[in-house]
C-alpha cells in the first residue's frame, strides 16, 4: 500500500492480493532490538532502497525518539552506497544499523556482514540467511507460515474470488535469530530477556 500498488488492505482492488513481508511498523520493532542488546546506542543507521523500500523509514522515524534514538537514514542502490553507509554509521559514536529488506543488500550480503564486523557495528537484519553467515540478529517474518496462508488464497481464487475481493494479509508470526558467537565478537552481552525470545540460536 505505501508503494501505491494497492488502494487499501482491506480491499485492494484491481487484480491484486496476497501476502506482505513485512508491515511497516516492524521498524520499530528491529530499533527496540538493537537498543535492547546495545544499550548505550544513541544512533542507528537504516539502509533501505529509495522508492521501494522507504515506508520503512517513515515508520522507523516515528519511533526512534520514544527510544532516545537518533535515526540516520541511509538510501542505497548499489555497493558502494553500503560501504558508504557503513562506514559512515560508523564514524558516529554509539552506533548501530538496521538492513530494511531490499535485494541490494541481499545481493551483497558478504559485503554487509563484512564491513559490519570489521566496524564493530551492532546490526539488526530482517533476513535469517545475514545471521547464519556471521550477521549478529534478525527478526523476520515467518515465511512458512506465510507459504501455508498463502496456499489457502491460490485455493480460494482457483474456486472463483476475486483477488480484488481479498484482503492483502500481514505477518502474524515473526521469529527472531541470534548469534552468539558474533556477539561475543562484538563486545556486546546478549540480555537473558532477549535470549528467552529468540527462536533460534547460533553458537
Amino acid at each position: 500500500m505505501g508503494s501505491g500498488f494497492i488502494a487499501s488492505l482491506a480491499r485492494p482492488g484491481g487484480n491484486l492480493t496476497g501476502f506482505m513481508l513485512y508491515e511497516a511498523g516492524v521498524a520499530g520493532k528491529w530499533l527496540a532490538m538493537l537498543k535492547e542488546i546495545a544499550p548505550g546506542l544513541a544512533h542507528a543507521g537504516l539502509m533501505y532502497e529509495p522508492g521501494v523500500t522507504a515506508f520503512y523509514l517513515h515508520a522507523a522515524e516515528a519511533l526512534a525518539p520514544s527510544l532516545a534514538i537518533e535515526l540516520v537514514p541511509s538510501p542505497i542502490k548499489n555497493a558502494a552506497d553500503i560501504e558508504h553507509a557503513i562506514e559512515s554509521c560508523a564514524r558516529i559514536p554509539n552506533s548501530g544499523l538496521v538492513v530494511a529488506p531490499n535485494l541490494t543488500t541481499q545481493s551483497h550480503r558478504d559485503l554487509v556482514i563484512t564491513l559490519t564486523a570489521r566496524y564493530r557495528l551492532p546490526t539488526v537484519y530482517s533476513y535469517r540467511s545475514f545471521i547464519l553467515e556471521g550477521g549478529l540478529m534478525s527478526y523476520h517474518t515467518d515465511y512458512v507460515e506465510m507459504f501455508r496462508q498463502g496456499a489457502r488464497y491460490v485455493d480460494r481464487i482457483l474456486r472463483g474470488a476475486k483477488p480484488a475481493d481479498l484482503p492483502v494479509q500481514t505477518p502474524t508470526r515473526y521469529e527472531t535469530v541470534l548469534n552468539l558467537k558474533t556477539a561475543k565478537a562484538l563486545g556486546l552481552e546478549v540480555p537473558p530477556s532477549l535470549l528467552v525470545r529468540a527462536d533460534e540460536v547460533i553458537e
